[in-house]
């Protein structure tokens, strides 16, 4: 059997009933995502025993850690997890050293997964070691924190909103480290987060919350692409696309990024530094994609892509159409005008180009 996480919880509280039965993957990282109170929170704090649900069954890879039905409950203390709030939450008192000591020693060597080392490297914290936590930069105490989790050697990760208390520099500072624990860690995450961009820039697996209830449980990809659910509305709407930068035109600083099982279908992106040869996902928004019927040559458009229409529905706003697109076997979204769908003859099968901007398309 494959590895996965598998959390059936019922918890009430009040007007708020939590009811979910997921089956997450046992590798990579799965996001909870949705709106306040949707229960987000609510499954982290089951998962790691900080809440109990009055009908729950909670097996890790293999190991259950709470079956109410046998009247099971594995303690807090006792779960292998390492857990992120918000809030880095250090000890003032000890320096970055002593925080990131202070739980990795309480791990018996034999146990450890992770070295001081390791965590310091990943996070990019080396530097800070004999500093206090007053003098950090939100960033820099949110990676001591991340690095203090790592170091309790746990078998899952648990997130909440760890960048929610960061500006928008701060969290672009700290989103390629967490791309670098999902690259380089064997340690499944659990990602709780509002942010459409950060869950599609960092998840393989998105779990849709709402009232409680998941909505929506699969691959990142195909489940952003869903016109059916909340997620295709709202101007934050999009697509995950991953591939390989394939070529790279110094001059202009335009990089060609081939999508996977396209048969060589290609991207070109505007940026100043990619490797050819390395792998990069980006997401595409459904606002940045506009429909032709044929190719404009003397259009400042770089990426006009062939395209097939999957199906289209009503959007947000009532003036819009939601379009899902084939693009050689990669998902898109566009949203258009119903004037721009009227005249295109928009069809369900209809073939045709989709163009999207490079300025627009951000690793």
């Amino acid at each position: 059997m494959s590895a996965s996480i598998v959390a059936r919880l019922r918890l009430g509280r009040d007007d708020f009933t939590l009811d979910v039965d997921l089956r997450l993957p046992g590798r990579g990282i799965s996001a909870l995502f949705g709106h306040s109170g949707s229960g987000k929170t609510s499954c982290l704090r089951c998962l790691a025993g900080l809440e109990r649900a009055a009908s729950a069954y909670i097996e890790v890879n293999g190991e259950v850690w709470e079956d109410t039905s046998r009247g099971y409950f594995m303690a807090p203390h006792k779960r292998p997890v390492g857990y992120v709030f918000q809030e880095a939450s250090l000890f003032p008192h000890l320096s970055v050293r002593g925080n990131l000591e202070f739980g990795w020693r309480r791990i018996a060597a034999s146990e450890r997964k992770v070295s001081l080392e390791q965590a310091c490297t990943l996070l990019g914290i080396g530097h800070l070691l004999e500093r206090r936590p007053a003098t950090l930069s939100g960033g820099e105490a949110q990676r001591v924190g991340i690095a203090r989790a790592l170091l309790s050697s746990p078998r899952l990760l648990l997130m909440d909103e760890p960048l929610a208390a960061l500006d928008g520099p701060r969290k672009r500072e700290i989103l390629p480290y967490l791309e670098r624990l999902h690259d380089e860690l064997d340690i499944p995450l659990v990602y709780v987060s509002h942010a459409q961009d950060e869950v599609a820039r960092l998840a393989d697996h998105l779990v849709l919350l709402e009232q409680g209830k998941a909505m929506a449980s699969g691959p990142i990809g195909e489940t952003l692409a869903r016109l059916d659910l909340s997620l295709a509305q709202g101007d934050d709407a999009g697509v995950v696309l991953e591939g390989v930068v394939v070529g790279h035109d110094p001059h202009y600083q335009l990089f060609d990024l081939r999508l996977p099982g396209s048969d060589g279908l290609l991207l070109r992106i505007a940026h100043p530094s990619l490797v050819v040869g390395s792998s990069h996902r980006l997401k595409v928004q459904a606002r940045d994609v506009s429909l032709a019927l044929g190719i404009d040559s003397a259009s400042s458009i770089l990426n006009r892509l062939p395209v097939r229409v999957r199906e289209y529905r009503e959007a947000d706003n009532p003036a819009h159409l939601l379009v899902s697109l084939d693009a050689a076997g990669a998902a898109l979204l566009a949203r258009i005008t119903r004037y721009s769908a009227d005249q295109l003859g928009l069809r369900p099968g209809q073939m045709l180009w989709a163009q999207i901007k490079s300025v627009a398309l951000l690793l």
